[in-house]
């Protein structure tokens, strides 16, 4: 059990965490910081490069966290709130990755949440420090403090669309 469990970690924390470079560097076929910020404003956020910043650091930090195994809660809601802002972005699409919806953020966000349930297992910084086992209520907190900083960051952080903008300002008709 302890091998699939490190096998799924390194898995989905490096995938995150190199989603992460991608947004802020030209690694891993990432497009740069400035790349990152024009996906950010494209999609309708404010905040420019900072945002792009702060997303590509939470995807990094988490990411290096869960594959480590090292604060896995953590992890788990830093990975769960970035993912659920992007699955905010493709929501519109529906649940269908080909159609460009939000399959691979639900995907992603349920399996570290299931990490967090689990535990990271043996082979695990957590494990080394004597963190584990963690009561299945860190798996719940997790889901529930991600889903709401991703909420909350799409409340704050996202744009309404022009046209409700402008059909909401007075004498716009």
């Amino acid at each position: 059990m302890d091998t699939g469990i490190l096998i799924l970690r390194l898995l989905v924390g490096l995938l995150v965490a190199g989603h992460g470079v991608q947004k802020v560097s030209s690694h891993l076929g990432g497009k740069g910081l400035a790349g990152g910020t024009e996906e950010f404003r494209a999609d309708g956020f404010r905040g420019g490069a900072l945002t792009a910043l702060a997303a590509g650091a939470g995807q990094i930090g988490s990411g290096l966290l869960l594959a480590a195994g090292l604060l896995t809660p953590l992890a788990a809601t830093g990975a769960t709130g970035v993912m659920t802002v992007a699955l905010t972005v493709k929501w519109r699409h529906g649940l269908w990755v080909q159609n460009d919806g939000y399959e691979y953020p639900l995907v992603l966000i349920g399996t570290v949440i299931a990490l967090a349930a689990t535990g990271p297992g043996a082979w695990s910084l957590d494990a080394v420090l004597g963190l584990t086992p963690y009561p299945v209520w860190w798996a719940a907190l997790a889901l529930a403090a991600g889903l709401g900083s991703g909420l909350l960051t799409r409340l704050v952080l996202h744009r309404s669309a022009p046209a409700a903008r402008n059909a909401a300002a007075p004498g716009s008709r």
